[in-house]
C-alpha cells in the first residue's frame, strides 16, 4: 500500500448479494427493498469519503470487485479471518504494520456519517489512543487507533447492545485514552430506515 498520507480509512463492505445483506431490515421490508437500501448506503458512503485526506482501503466480505463504486479507492482487498472481530483486527494490523500512523474503520450502515466527523476522528488521534463513534443501538459506527490492539476485538458479542460499553471497558483496562464522537444511528432495522429520507431517494 503506497500512501501519500499517514492516515488510512478502512471501509468494510459486504458484496451486494440478494438475501445476504441487511438481513434484519429484510425481515420486515423484504429482500428487494433491503438490497436497494444497502446499495444506496454503499454509494452514499463512497461519496462521503471521496476526496478524504487519507488512504481509502476497501475491504470486501466475499470477493474483490474490479469495477464498482469504489474504483477511486487507493486499494481493494479481501477481509481475512473468522468472524467480524478477527476480520477487523486483521485489517488494523495490516494497515498499522504497513507504516501508517492512524487508522479508522467504518462500515456502510451509517447514513448520518459525514466527512467532517471522519476528519475530526483522525484529528483526535493526535491526542488520544482510540477514537470511537457510538451508535445509538449500543454498537459503534467508527473506530480509530494509532496502534493495533487486538484485545478490542477478541470475544466481543457483535450485533448486540453491549458492543460499545465492552469496547470502552477494554480501553480502560488497557489504559488507552479514548475520545467519543457524536452519537449516530446505523440503518439496521425498519425503525431506523423510517427516520430517514432514504426510501424517498430509492
Amino acid at each position: 500500500m503506497i500512501a501519500m498520507t499517514n492516515s488510512c480509512l478502512i471501509i468494510f463492505t459486504r458484496n451486494p448479494v440478494y438475501g445476504k445483506v441487511k438481513t434484519r431490515l429484510a425481515a420486515s421490508v423484504g429482500n428487494d427493498v433491503a438490497l436497494k437500501v444497502y446499495q444506496f448506503l454503499v454509494e452514499h458512503t463512497a461519496q462521503v469519503t471521496y476526496g478524504l485526506g487519507a488512504v481509502r482501503a476497501i475491504y470486501y466480505s466475499d470477493t474483490v470487485v474490479s469495477t464498482d463504486v469504489w474504483d477511486q479507492a487507493d486499494c481493494k482487498v479481501l477481509q481475512e479471518g473468522v468472524g467480524l472481530g478477527e476480520r477487523m483486527s486483521n485489517a488494523f494490523r495490516d494497515v498499522v504494520s504497513g507504516g501508517l500512523e492512524k487508522a479508522i474503520i467504518i462500515g456502510t450502515d451509517c447514513y448520518e456519517l459525514t466527512r467532517d466527523i471522519i476528519d475530526y476522528g483522525f484529528a483526535q488521534l493526535d491526542q488520544y489512543d482510540v477514537v470511537v463513534g457510538p451508535a445509538l443501538d449500543g454498537g459503534y459506527y467508527l473506530l480509530g487507533m494509532k496502534e493495533h490492539h487486538p484485545e478490542l476485538f477478541d470475544g466481543i458479542a457483535w450485533s448486540t447492545d453491549s458492543v460499545l460499553q465492552e469496547t470502552l471497558s477494554r480501553c480502560d483496562n488497557l489504559s488507552l485514552r479514548y475520545f467519543l464522537l457524536p452519537d449516530l444511528s446505523d440503518i439496521d432495522e425498519e425503525k431506523d430506515l423510517l427516520k430517514t429520507d432514504i426510501l424517498e431517494k430509492l
